[in-house]
Parts: C-alpha cells; structure tokens; sequence
C-alpha cells in the first residue's frame, strides 16, 4: 500500500516563497475550506505535478510558477511503501526531478521520460489516469470513469488488476515476430540461393564429364545468348523504374487514418442524432418525468421540442459536410492504394528481373569456367566437393528454417493468449461479478435504487426497479455524483482486494458543495466512517456551513495574505 505522508510546496501557483506543507497520513478526515480563488484546490494541482509532471487542472505547466517570484517553484512529496521510505522534489525555474528511496537518490537516466516511467512502473504502480480514478473526485478538469471511451476504461481497470503487463509483453512479442519474420525470409533467400547453385553445379560436373574441345563454340554461343537476355531485362527494368519515377505521390496511411477519424466522428454524430431524435419524443409523448415524476408542462414541451430541432438541423447540416468530406477522402485514398498497387507491381516485377539477371550472370560465368576448364580432371573432382558443401549447407538452412517456423506457431499461440479477448478478458470476467456487486452496493448506501452492472467491453448497462433502461448521461448531475462515487469506492476496494495500487488518499473536490444532496452527504459520511481506519479523506469545499455541520478530525482554513495563499490548522 501507498502511503503519502505529506506535501509541500513554495511559488506554486498562488503560493508565495515560504512553503505550504500539509500532513497527508495525520488525520482521518480532513476539510479543505476557503473562498473562491483562495487555493483550496491547490493540493491536487502539486499532488498531480510531483508525481506525474502535469497539472491537475486543464492549464499549461508553466503556468504553475508563480507570476509575482516568477521562479523556485518547487513541490516536494513524502511517502511510503512497506518498510522502503521514497521522496520525491521537482520543480521548474530551475528544473528539478529527483526521486530518493531510504534518503538515497535513483540514478537518473538521460530521459526524464524514462525516470518518470520508473516512478509510475517499478514505484507507485499507477499513473496520471488511474490515480485520478482511485485518488481523486472532483468538479474541475477530472473525467469521471464513465465519461471516459470504452478503451480509456480498460486501460484504467486493466491498471488496477495489475494486468496491464499482458499489454507489454504482446509489444515485445510482436517485435521478436517481426525479427523472427525477418530472419525466416533471409533463410528462404538463403536456401532459394543454394538450390540455384546446387543446380548449376550439378549442371556444370555434367558438363565437365561429357565436355568435349568441339562443344566449345556451342556454349559461346550460349554466353552470347545469355548476354543478349541480361541486356534486354536490364532495358525491361530502366522502364519499369521509369514508371515508378512518373507516379504521383500520395501518403495513403494519412489519408486512411483521416479516412476512420471521419468514420468514427459520423459514428459519433450518428449517436448525438439519436439521443436528440430520442430526447424530442420524450417531450412529444411523456406528459412527466419517469425519474422525478414531475409534470412536464405544454411550453416546456414546445421550448425543448423547438430546441432540440434547431440543434438536431445544425447537426445533421454538419453531418452532410461531413459525408461529403468523407467522399472525397476515400476517392483520394482509392486513388492513392491503384498507385501504390501499381507500384508494389512494378517493384515485384523489377525485383524478379533482378533474380533473373542473377541467376543468368551466375550462370554465364559457370559457362565460361568450364570452357575453360574443358579437359581438367582435378576440376571435375573438386566440383563434386564443392556440390557436397552446397548440400549440406542447403540440409543446414533447410533445419533452421524448420526451428523458427515452429517458434513461429508457438508465437501465434502465445499472442492469441496476451491479446485483449485472451487472457485479460478472462481475468477482468472473473472479477466482473465482484465489481458490480462493490457497485451496486455503494448504490444502496446513497440511497439510489438502480440496477448497475458494466461488461466485460466496459458498457455500462442501468435498470430502475420497474426495469427501465437508462444510460449513465440519462440522470441529474447529483445522481451521476453517485455513480462517480459508487465507482471510486468499489476501484479503491478492487486495488485493495488486488494489492496492486492500493493508496491512502481519498480527495472530494467539491463534492459535497453542489450534486449532492443531504440524503447523499449524510450516505456519504457513512461510508467515511468505513474507510477511516485505512484511509486518509481530504473533502475540498468553499461552503461554509460544511465546516459547520460535518464532523471532520481536522479543518485547514485557505485564505489570502499579503496577495499569498495561506493555511491555517484547526484541529
């Protein structure tokens, strides 16, 4: 488990030179309280920064420094795994990356991008992403787990099972198939050659052994013909090379991916087309709300009638620009696979010219040596050592290509296994059960009554009690707040159960000042209860009747001195 212990930080962002250090491991609960602007949510930015480089909110790193010292900006983070201590300094103006372990630092390497890799792989085991779905729920630039795509999420569960390195292993081993694909056309390039000279050698002891001083003339004829053959496909290949030189250059891989961004973004606007499709005859035949069961009066219905048809023509306007767009792309793209079909042709072609080229200069040369070598004894004997060698060398490829087509099965097998329908899949359906179950749990204490279940594809699938079926964007913002927090309870106990990024910290920005509402603080607050004696919670807010209604084993004041951001601690 991951213990941080405490934060602190100087010239980050409204924090002047003197740092501001926060306790991180001291207090059960802890709130966060001050005014908009104050720097409340200040802690989630330095959290973000000294452990993953980037700001929690949507602003640019330079930004962090801040603009009235303009430099030593500097967060310093203290934590612990086990028995082994880490600290971790980075900072900008100058820049600073440096990680220690028992009071020691890690040797650096020349990439920051590599030292950071370190850190998310071999130390913490988590990394921007899946932090911010087990650590972190908040109002600002945070995406809940289920506004992320379906590919997002697995990355986010497969990082909680600690099985993302299935993922890894299936990219060396596509990489030792890609060598080893290599290595099998080199060995069939190789054995092609062999057969080659094992016929031309056979051909040339027959030869040595029927020879005569009066077949002489008949095999010049023969070089000559032979020459006439290699002048005509060295012609041959000039004009296909030619044809190549006067094609039109086309990048048909760019034109392809622009050709899926523009499928996937009309598959997109398809969607929103039929959410609002589905959205105007709700208003046109519901007279209240299934949910809420309030009435929905005749103007609120020809308001939302009329603004969803406004939008829904912008939207369909866009989506013929985007056909058309679409269009051209795949004629363009059409156009581009002839020419590089084309292409591929002429290559082939030119490439069997030059075998052939080969094989004939190879046996021009043979025909000359035995012209000269008409009447030699000695030559016929040691060209039947040579013809042995060929043999056995060719007995040679022959079994080395055999080995690594073998392997080459064993490859294929082992990839279908790492792919994402493999092994991953069946690890994630084990634990399907268990996740909804967590879930639906979490559900019950919030006091929200739906029926919540997600695949193995990471599709959520919600049932009311009367069965209807609703999708996560269906319901108010206080009860995706819910969701969002069902969710992060159940990610926390997965790693928990997983002991594969299990941390102390739990941070609500906000949560409790706006989506929630009493029934869901005070669910809330019991689930606190549960997690307190292996968590530390954080809960950032700007009301001030929180800190006066909720039990908190500690309260951290944020206000403004001297233009400075600045903590006071009331235990």
């Amino acid at each position: 488990m991951v213990i941080f212990q405490n934060i602190r930080y100087r010239n980050f962002l409204s924090v002047g030179d003197n740092f501001v250090e926060v306790d991180l491991d001291s207090h059960p609960t802890t709130l966060i309280v001050g005014g908009n602007g104050e720097g409340k949510s200040i802690l989630l930015d330095a959290l973000s920064f000294v452990l993953f480089g980037k700001p929690h909110r949507n602003i640019n790193k330079p930004q962090l420094v801040n603009t009235i010292n303009e430099k030593n900006m500097l967060v310093e983070i203290a934590f612990q795994i086990g028995r082994t201590k880490y600290k971790i300094r980075r900072g900008i103006r100058p820049n600073i990356f440096e990680i220690y372990k028992n009071d020691e630092m890690i040797n650096q390497s020349n990439k920051s991008r590599d030292y950071q890799k370190i850190l998310e792989t071999n130390i913490l085991k988590l990394n921007h992403k899946s932090f911010h779905q087990i650590v972190v729920l908040g109002s600002s630039t945070f995406i809940p787990f289920m506004q992320l795509l379906p590919y997002h999420r697995r990355g986010v569960i497969e990082d909680l099972l600690d099985i993302s390195i299935f993922s890894k292993m299936n990219l060396l081993l596509r990489e030792k198939r890609t060598k080893l694909r290599d290595k099998i056309t080199a060995v069939d390039q190789d054995i092609h050659t062999l057969a080659s000279q094992i016929a031309l050698q056979k051909k040339h002891i027959a030869e040595l052994e029927s020879i005569t001083t009066k077949n002489k003339s008949r095999i010049l004829k023969d070089i000559e013909g032979i020459e006439e053959d290699i002048a005509q496909l060295t012609t041959k290949n000039a004009e296909l090379q030619a044809n190549i030189d006067s094609q039109d250059s086309i990048d048909v891989v760019s034109l392809a991916k622009s050709r899926e961004e523009l499928r996937q973004y009309g598959i997109s606007i398809k969607h929103k087309i039929h959410s609002i499709v589905t959205q105007t005859e709700f208003f046109k035949t519901k007279d209240s709300c299934p949910t809420c069961l309030q009435t929905i009066t005749a103007a609120t219905k020809e308001d939302m009638i009329g603004s969803l048809t406004e939008k829904l023509d912008k939207i369909e306007g866009g989506y013929i620009k985007l056909e058309a767009e679409l269009a051209k792309v795949e004629l363009a793209h059409a156009k581009g696979t002839e020419i590089l079909r084309q292409r591929n042709k002429f290559l082939a072609d030119i490439d069997y010219n030059l075998r052939s080229i080969t094989t004939k200069a190879e046996e021009k040369n043979h025909k000359r040596k035995v012209v000269a070598e008409l009447t030699d004894d000695d030559k016929l004997a040691e060209s039947q050592k040579d013809l042995e060698k060929l043999f056995i060398e060719s007995a040679e490829r022959e079994k080395e290509h055999l080995a690594m087509q073998e392997y080459t099965q064993y490859f294929g097998v082992v990839e279908e296994l790492l792919k994402d329908t493999g092994i991953k899949t069946r690890i994630i359906q084990q634990y399907l059960p268990i996740m909804n179950k967590l879930i639906n749990e979490y559900l019950q204490i919030f006091e929200f009554f739906v029926s919540f279940t997600i695949d193995e594809n990471f599709n959520e699938k919600i049932r009311s009690r009367h069965r209807d079926d609703f999708s996560y964007a269906s319901f108010s913002e206080g009860e995706k707040s819910r969701i969002d927090l069902a969710l992060m309870f159940t990610w926390r106990q997965i790693a928990k159960l997983k002991n594969s990024t299990n941390v102390n910290l739990l941070i609500l920005d906000e949560i409790m000042d706006a989506s929630l509402d009493e029934a869901g603080l005070a669910a809330l607050k019991t689930v606190f209860v549960a997690l307190e004696k292996d968590s530390n919670i954080f809960v950032i807010s700007h009301r001030g009747e929180v800190k006066e209604s909720s039990d908190f084993s500690r309260i951290i004041q944020v206000f403004k001195k001297d233009l400075f951001t600045a903590i006071k601690v009331e235990v």
